[in-house]
């Protein structure tokens, strides 16, 4: 006999606003912990570990990366899309989840000898084979955790991430005092997707049975499927700058590029990540519910931008006090590819989250179209920059991401309960806020340029740029509504220290 695990529907109804709105939190506050403790690695690293180590790490997670595509076959999301999903699936996805990536760990020792021939690289070779075991420790914990998500078990799932991310950072650096080089940085990837299964099946105890007959999972794997080949098309799309430019132009080359492309995406990467993780298994019980999902997207995606856009656009206008500052005067090459994919990150906030809204209303097949159009697209721009040399690729990424975002916007929202109009009235506020800040900032730029010390320098800049966003944001833009509802449904609104000080009531 089979047990439903889905979630009582009129519970789900009456807590999903006040469960959704803490997980946010949680998520949020784990979000802001990583951010640290990666920007901190990456400061510690940059100035222990070569460019070449990077590098050459690179080179093999282009491929890896890849590969981690397949790693659950979207399976984890088929959990929690699906609206009723009984043990005997749970059984089969997770023995489907295990032979995959035993399957996957396979393919990427084979490749290694690839890998070496085609980048001219012997020291490829255990770099592939020991990151092909992270496919393992994936494989195992993906069930397990696409359950805490179905259950919105978010505390937990903050928990596990954050130690196990903080634990294999100070293996890394530990490692790279050492003088092991790109062992460190090896270190930094597998360890904590080792430590997060761990994690995971401590906190979550169910435990697998046999598997049944696949039939049963059909549809599941049918989603499963589109989700990964999308991935796959938007792998390549993104991917294909780091590709050429490792080929082509070497591994130090690489090496400062992805430096460049890492740190300025960490918080647009993280916040899609960590929001995403609560948004989507609140937006698949909405599917069905029109009327809820409206609202409660577009609230969701003004505050992903709100929170990604100006974070972005402070690194792009800071470019070179903050490569100085975080990764030191040997990657100052990194500031100018830094700033040309800043307009490339925007775009992703901008587009991202609509990947939540398809997925979780069973629109995975236009996703896929989407990606079969824009993919091709995306390569050919990047291939067009190559001669030019990684400022070239990266000028050609922004280029053409910015001309496929309104046409991008049109198609995905085409015949949606929300539409074109939605997002863009959705992105005005914290956009004409950034506006405002950089033109303020901009003005003002002699006075920060006085400070000598670039740390002192940097954070005059920054509080500026930020102090001037919020102000515009709340009082300008008039935001203080949406702040004001979500810390109402954390049940923290009485208890702010705003009200008191603006004696007004706010509907």
């Amino acid at each position: 006999m089979t047990t439903n695990l889905a979630l009582d529907g009129s519970e789900a109804t009456k807590t999903l606003k006040r469960v959704t709105t803490r997980g946010a939190l949680v998520s949020s506050g784990a979000l802001a912990i990583s951010f640290v403790l990666r920007t901190l690695s990456m400061l510690v690293l940059a100035r222990l570990v070569a460019p070449r180590d990077f590098g050459l790490v690179g080179m093999v997670t282009a491929v890896t990366g890849f590969l981690s595509l397949f790693r659950d076959a979207g399976l984890s999301l088929a959990t929690v899309q699906h609206e009723q999903i009984t043990r005997e699936h749970l059984s089969t996805l997770f023995w489907v989840n295990c032979a995959l990536g035993c399957g996957l760990a396979l393919l990427s020792a084979g490749l290694a000898p690839l890998l070496v021939a085609f980048y001219h690289e012997p020291t490829l070779l255990p770099i592939t084979i020991l990151l092909g075991t992270t496919f393992i420790f994936f494989g195992a914990a993906a069930q397990h955790r696409a359950l805490l998500q179905r259950r919105m078990r978010f505390v937990k799932i903050a928990l596990i991430d954050t130690i196990s991310l903080a634990v294999s950072i100070v293996a890394a650096v530990i490692m790279a005092k050492a003088g092991y080089g790109y062992w460190a940085l090896v270190t930094l990837t597998v360890a904590p997707a080792a430590l997060a299964m761990g994690g995971t099946w401590f906190t979550e105890p169910w435990l697998p049975g046999l598997p049944g007959h696949l039939s049963t999972v059909r549809a599941m794997l049918r989603f499963g499927g589109a989700v990964s080949l999308n991935s796959v098309l938007a792998y390549l799309a993104y991917n294909t700058d780091k590709i050429l430019l490792g080929r082509f132009w070497g591994a130090d080359v690489l090496g400062i590029y992805g430096r460049a492309y890492q740190l300025v995406n960490i918080p647009t990467e993280n916040l899609n990540t960590t929001l995403g993780l609560v948004a989507f298994p609140a937006l698949s019980r909405l599917q069905n519910d029109p009327s809820r999902l409206r609202p409660y997207f577009l609230k969701g995606y003004r505050l992903f931008l709100i929170l990604s856009m100006p974070i972005t656009v402070v690194f792009m206008m800071f470019a070179d006090d903050i490569i100085l500052v975080l990764l030191g005067p040997k990657w100052r090459e990194a500031a100018g590819i830094f700033r040309l994919l800043a307009p490339t990150i925007i775009v992703f906030g901008l587009i991202n989250p609509l990947f939540w809204l398809l997925l979780a209303t069973g629109q995975v097949k236009r996703s896929l179209k989407m990606a079969v159009v824009i993919a091709p697209v995306v390569m050919a721009g990047c291939a067009l920059g190559l001669s030019r040399g990684p400022r070239g690729v990266a000028a050609a990424f922004s280029i053409t991401m910015l001309s496929l975002t309104m046409p991008f916007l049109l198609w995905a929202t085409h015949g949606m309960v929300i539409n074109w109009k939605d997002m863009l009235s959705a992105a005005i506020p914290p956009l004409a806020s950034v506006m405002a800040s950089v033109l303020v900032c901009t003005i003002a730029n002699g006075f920060f340029a006085e400070a000598a010390n670039p740390v002192l320098r940097l954070l005059i800049s920054t509080t500026a740029f930020l102090t001037i966003y919020l102000l515009v944001l709340l009082f300008v833009m008039k935001q203080t509504t949406l702040f004001q509802s979500v810390l109402r449904e954390l049940g923290l609104w009485p208890l702010t220290p705003f009200k008191r000080l603006s004696g007004a009531r706010f509907m």
